[in-house]
């Protein structure tokens, strides 16, 4: 995909609906498809039998009803827990989600995907590759891909190989002083950082290496106007019921 077709909107809903609803869910995503949000930011990882399924933790503690390494788990022992009940009683038995029904969802509904590859611990090669090529299958003549974005270079890199023609994007918290090497070595359409590492001097930059500039995670509105001002092509924000999603 060339930078200069950028068919993604400028509001992005993280994990789904942010705070909202509980996190990599579909519930998350259906309060944030109610805001009138059209694309969305989640996480992927592989269970311990290789399953694609939406959790942003190494370890599910924080965020359902169990305990432990989703490395260490199958499938069938994640869809036994609950991942609402933490988030408010409302979203009790909200279950661990896999990709593919997370893209059935998002497809039915006409709904775009910012798939973040979040590799456990040692798997970042073997996550990347894995999550890019489902997500080939599972997008397959779909007008929009999926955006694969990552922290790990190495899960980007595998993508690449395993799914050259899917738009990747690389997260960086802090940006080093090769920023555009390492996005232009992996064949990035964009650099996704965190909203204090931008400015407009580095948007403008990133322009004129042909990289479209996302943003993580943004839930000031004052600080997302000034982020657009600067040119930014698109916005994560938790923020879903305060950041109204328009037409830019």
């Amino acid at each position: 995909m060339s930078s200069a077709v950028w068919p993604y909107p400028a509001h992005i809903a993280h994990r789904g609906a942010g705070r909202l609803a509980p996190e990599n869910t579909l519930a998350a995503l259906r309060a944030g498809a109610a805001q009138g949000y059209r694309m969305f930011e989640f996480d992927v990882k592989l269970s311990g039998d290789g399953s694609l399924i939406l959790m942003h933790d190494a370890l599910v503690d924080r965020t359902t009803s169990g305990s432990g390494r989703v490395a260490a788990m199958t499938l069938a022992d994640l869809a036994r827990l609950d991942a609402g009940s933490w988030h408010s009683a409302a979203y009790a038995g909200e279950g661990v989600p896999t990709l593919g029904r997370v893209a059935a969802w998002l497809r039915a509904n006409g709904l775009l995907a910012n798939i973040e590859i979040k590799p456990c611990p040692g798997r970042e090669a073997e996550t990347g590759a894995a999550v890019a090529l489902e997500a080939g299958l599972l997008w397959k003549g779909a007008d929009v891909p999926p955006l694969l974005s990552s922290f790990s270079e190495t899960a980007l890199e595998a993508a690449r190989r395993a799914a050259p023609t899917l738009p990747r994007a690389l997260l960086l918290h802090t940006l080093p002083g090769d920023w555009q090497h390492r996005c232009l070595a992996l064949e990035c359409v964009a650099l996704d950082a965190h909203h204090e590492a931008l400015d407009a001097d580095v948007i403008a930059a990133a322009h004129a290496s042909g990289l479209k500039v996302l943003s993580y995670t943004v839930n000031d509105t004052a600080r997302a106007a000034r982020l657009f001002d600067w040119g930014l092509d698109g916005l994560i924000t938790d923020s879903v019921d305060l950041i109204r999603p328009v037409a830019r």
